[in-house]
Parts: structure tokens; sequence; C-alpha cells
């Protein structure tokens, strides 16, 4: 497989990681525990810093801008789908930042969080595996080896960007922490990604 291709899976199973931990955060408070003011916003950080400025941000601006160029349209199949459900993704999760800023946490605050992650962590799993098992494989028949050259290279340069800046360190460590606090489900993971998996062709 190629190496953005491996990268991008790679950020998926973080991702996993993090929506599990959501999901489990989401339960407790169901059950009565308290809403916690950092850890909503740290879960609105993480996933608006990682699952879509970084995650997204290379699958926006790199991959999809190749597929684009290659004729895959961008107002209709899975690049439109993708770009829709980044937009929902969006909504979510600027709705767990609100709740976590907001000045009291009280029932309708508890309401608020429970309807985002209810809806959050569900959409992301399906995109996750729309993504890993449709349009992964579609991109490594339609993108030529110096095109994922490029891609690769592209990557790279993302990377050491992030690198420099030290958010990347900063990121999957506050996803460590989260998934340590609140752990999630190891079936619903593990399920995940075998779901995620299937199908992938290796290049």
């Amino acid at each position: 497989m190629e190496k953005a291709i491996e990268v991008l899976m790679g950020e998926h199973r973080l991702i996993e990681q993090v929506l599990g931990s959501l999901e489990t955060y989401a339960g407790e408070v169901r059950a009565g525990a308290p809403l916690l003011r950092e850890v909503t916003l740290d879960y609105a950080q993480f996933f608006r810093e990682f699952a879509d400025t970084c995650h997204h941000g290379k699958e926006e601006d790199i991959l999809f801008q190749r597929l684009i160029e290659r004729g895959m349209p961008k107002d209709a199949g899975p690049l439109a789908v993708m770009l829709y459900e980044h937009e929902l993704g969006r909504a979510h999760v600027q709705g767990l930042a609100d709740v976590g800023s907001a000045p009291d946490l009280g029932d309708r605050q508890v309401h608020l969080l429970l309807g985002h992650a209810d809806a959050y962590v569900p959409l992301l799993r399906q995109h996750i595996i729309k993504e890993d098992r449709i349009l992964y494989p579609m991109a490594l028949q339609m993108l030529t080896g110096p095109e994922m050259d490029a891609i690769n290279t592209e990557f790279e340069a993302f990377a050491s960007r992030l690198h420099g800046s030290g958010s990347g360190d900063r990121l999957h460590g506050l996803a460590e922490s989260l998934a340590a606090r609140f752990r999630p489900d190891p079936v619903r993971l593990a399920a995940a990604a075998q779901a995620s998996h299937c199908g992938v062709p290796v290049r």
C-alpha cells in the first residue's frame, strides 16, 4: 500500500480511539457523572485540530485535489459524500466546543453533549469505513505511481510543518490522555479496525 494511504489509515486508527473515548465519556455523563468542562473542550480540540485540520486537511487539500484532477467529480459520488460528512462532523465538533464553553453546565448542556456525541461518533466511524474501503482503494487504482509519489512528498512536508510546530506530539498526547481517562470499548475498537481494513488492496 502507498505510504500516503497508510498515513491516512493510521490516523483513522487514532481518531477511532478518541471516538471510543468520547463514547465512554458520554455514557458516563448519561449515567449521572458530571459534565466536565475541560474534558469536553479537550475532545473538541482533538477533533478540530487533528481529525479536521490535520487529517481532513491532507485529504481535502492534497488527495482529493489529485482525484479531482484525474476526473473524479467533486459534486457527486464518493468525494461529494466525504466532503458533506466532513461538514457535518465540523458542526458536531463546534457543538462540543460550545457545550464546553457554556457558562452554565446544567441539564441543557448535558442534553446537547449527548446529542452531539451520539451523532458524531457513528457518523465518523461510518465515514472512516467508507474512506478505508471505498475511496482509498479507488485512489490507488486511479492515481499513477508518480502521482502517488507527489502526494507522499506533500504529506511529508505537511508532517514536517506539524512536527516543527510541536502540535503533532501535543495532539497525540491529548489523544492518549483522553483514551486513558475514558477508555474505549476494546470490542468496538477491534470491530471498527477490522471493518475498515476489509477490501483494501496492497500495491
